[in-house]
């Protein structure tokens, strides 16, 4: 369809994952519930700007005004007047009209027909009530009309055939060591489990239940394991300090002194030791800090001499600059993203970090030699700089 630029695609795909719309899996993009919601919001409010040609046409004037064919401001002027005009018409629709158009788009998904041809809307708790999506602190889900009186709640995610149901609260059986009733609960964020009841001042134990497992199919055995998380798994023999394992975002991992390490398998939570741990850690710690370009990225000129952390050339609002930890340094106008180097890049950073006062990021354990050279380097690079970005032009 003459649509986008290989050049946009990674940066493009990178930042859909990383804002949770959606998920890589086996090398295919799923979408998320949160991005199932976006995507209808735009569709329904602004689908001008999410239509085929708008990008389309949208890049043929940039192409043009890269030719010297059309003025920016123009193009700029066109499209500012427009998009403004759509923004007023949708700041004066009430919160409840979006809902209602949320939920008719997306009632297939959110609201599937109910096995015994029932209202697929109706709350499952109070019986009365009609379920709806709710915009709330941490995102969408879907509640009850009757709230506060019911409090029914659920994630947007619909269990997958075979999956089964689970209804919030039902009991699984009794912990024999504290006595304390195990039970299935259903959040915001998804199913979890939790022991006994909240007390006054007290909360309960609980715990997510990993993607994956199927919540409705949990027996009480896998809910105490579980519930038991996270596991010690004993003393780092050099440091003297616990390694844990447990379920994250990321799936089972091991943490040890800040540093995470994923595992193969779920059951590894439970059966990893403490040799393995800490070849695992090993392995992971000889890695080094990732070398990964940032989303957004226009260069990565590589890791920075003392080892902390990679140094990026980034596209600004006001032009390319360098990024290293918290410092940004402008680009001069002299210089290109193309041509720069990782020297003249440091020598930058370093300036920037002596005006500013901020401290260039380094490595908890730099070698004294190592770290030496590269200062020394890098005293170098900065002269070097200095006189180029002081030399008179031609």
């Amino acid at each position: 369809l003459g649509i986008g630029r290989p050049s946009t695609y990674v940066s493009i795909m990178t930042t859909l994952r990383d804002r949770g719309y959606v998920r890589l899996d086996k090398k295919r993009l799923i979408p998320e519930d949160k991005g199932r919601v976006v995507t209808a919001f735009l569709e329904s409010f602004f689908a001008r700007y999410v239509e085929y040609d708008f990008t389309a046409n949208l890049e043929e004037e940039l192409d043009n005004i890269s030719a010297g064919g059309i003025e920016y401001k123009e193009v700029l002027r066109k499209f500012w007047l427009n998009f403004t005009a759509a923004i007023g018409e949708v700041k004066d629709l009430r919160i409840t009209q979006v809902i209602d158009t949320l939920n008719e788009l997306l009632g297939p998904h959110i609201f599937p027909a109910r096995a015994d041809g029932g209202d697929a809307r109706a709350c499952p708790t109070c019986g009365n009530g009609q379920i709806s999506l709710k915009l709330g602190k941490f995102g969408s889900f879907i509640g009850c009309s009757n709230y506060p009186e019911c409090k029914y709640t659920r994630p947007l995610t619909v269990p997958a055939e075979g999956e089964g149901t689970i209804v919030d609260g039902q009991v699984i059986g009794v912990d024999p060591e504290s006595g304390l009733e195990v039970s299935r609960r259903i959040g915001r964020f998804g199913p979890y489990l939790q022991l006994g009841e909240a007390q006054e001042g007290e909360k309960p134990t609980r715990t997510s239940i990993p993607k994956g497992v199927n919540a409705a199919g949990i027996d009480l055995e896998y809910a105490l394991r579980l519930l038991s998380l996270p596991r010690e798994v004993g003393l780092h023999p050099e440091t003297q300090t616990p390694i844990v394992a447990n379920f994250g975002r990321f799936g089972p991992y091991i943490l040890h002194d800040g540093l995470y390490a994923n595992l193969e398998s779920a059951e590894d939570v439970y059966t990893i030791g403490l040799n393995r741990a800490v070849d695992v850690l090993a392995v992971k710690r000889a890695k080094g800090p990732s070398t990964r370009a940032k989303p957004g990225a226009l260069r990565d000129l590589g890791m920075h001499p003392n080892g902390a952390g990679n140094i990026s050339i980034m596209g600004g609002k006001f032009g390319a600059y360098i990024k290293h930890g918290k410092i940004n340094a402008t680009l001069p106008k002299e210089m290109t993203p193309e041509a720069i180097t990782l020297e003249e890049a440091i020598a930058l950073i370093q300036a920037r970090a002596d005006q500013t006062g901020v401290k260039v990021k380094a490595a908890k354990k730099a070698p004294a030699k190592k770290a030496k050279k590269a200062a020394k380097k890098a005293k170098k690079a900065v002269k070097k700089v200095a006189k180029k970005v002081a030399a008179p032009e031609a």
